[in-house]
């Protein structure tokens, strides 16, 4: 993990905010009243605390989730390039989300990347990042957030995380030489009604675009990929609000299915 960043006022109290929001389960107002809706830097410091926080309590980072792939979402907040987040081992769920556990979920079909080597010397050009997937799988993404309605900015969904959640790995391995991800088609289903389709085009013209962009963001931050890594490669469609009793399947051509159901409130 990178090293915590030095105190700063308006980081901690940007990561003390999301934290209070994430412990009592009520959603909090935006962080950019602290740190800015475009200040990189500081957002990322207030990720970097918050990882911080999850490790020195016991959990252990798994890879990292990438967002803001989609160019039409990039234009929305105002950015030009991608977001990411951490993933804990805490995150990975067998395709039932326990009722209560997040705060506003939305679900979103990806492809995860495994890695099988490094990703920290060298050009990290995009031979060398295909080399380096051991496999591909569906996934699904129940993205959340820890502000208020999904009020956010670039500043605030980089500083809670990327508005991680949780995320579900399909059952098949798929090499590279099989499928190629930016051929992939999703169709995401709830109840067996289609409520979202996409592209691997959609995920910045290409998920190992995505996946490229991440390897030399880590690295020159100093906190490359490393192998054994779970990397999700950002959203190949639109998402979708998620509610108790829901069940969600994703289709993703070459790659097979992978299915979340969100258990009832008791």
């Amino acid at each position: 993990m990178l090293p915590v960043p030095t105190q700063t006022s308006a980081v901690d109290q940007a990561a003390e905010r999301l934290l209070d929001a994430a412990a009592t389960g009520t959603p909090c107002a935006p962080v950019r009243d602290l740190i800015g809706p475009d200040d990189v830097d500081a957002a990322y410091a207030v990720q970097r605390r918050l990882a911080a926080h999850r490790v020195e309590a016991g959990a252990r980072v798994v890879g990292r989730k990438i967002g803001l792939t989609n160019p039409a979402v990039q234009a929305q907040l105002g950015v030009d390039s991608p977001d990411f987040g951490v993933l804990f081992d805490d995150m990975a769920v067998d395709g039932v989300v326990p009722a209560g556990r997040l705060l506003q979920p939305k679900v979103e079909a990806e492809v995860a990347f495994v890695l099988g080597t490094d990703l920290a010397d060298g050009d990290l050009d995009d031979a060398q990042v295909r080399a380096a997937v051991d496999h591909q799988r569906a996934a699904l993404e129940i993205v959340d957030s820890r502000i208020a309605g999904w009020d956010i900015t670039f500043g605030d969904t980089v500083a809670d995380n990327g508005s991680s959640g949780l995320y579900v790995l399909g059952p098949e391995q798929v090499g590279l030489d099989q499928v190629r991800p930016v051929d992939v088609a999703m169709t995401l289903d709830r109840g067996g009604e289609q409520v979202s389709t996409g592209t691997g085009k959609a995920c910045l013209g290409d998920p190992l675009a995505a996946l490229a962009w991440l390897a030399r963001t880590a690295r020159d931050l100093g906190d490359p990929l490393r192998a054994g890594e779970v990397v999700l490669s950002g959203a190949l469609g639109p998402m979708v609000a998620a509610a108790p009793g829901d069940r969600f399947t994703a289709s993703l051509t070459g790659l097979g299915d992978v299915a979340v159901r969100f258990e009832e409130e008791k």
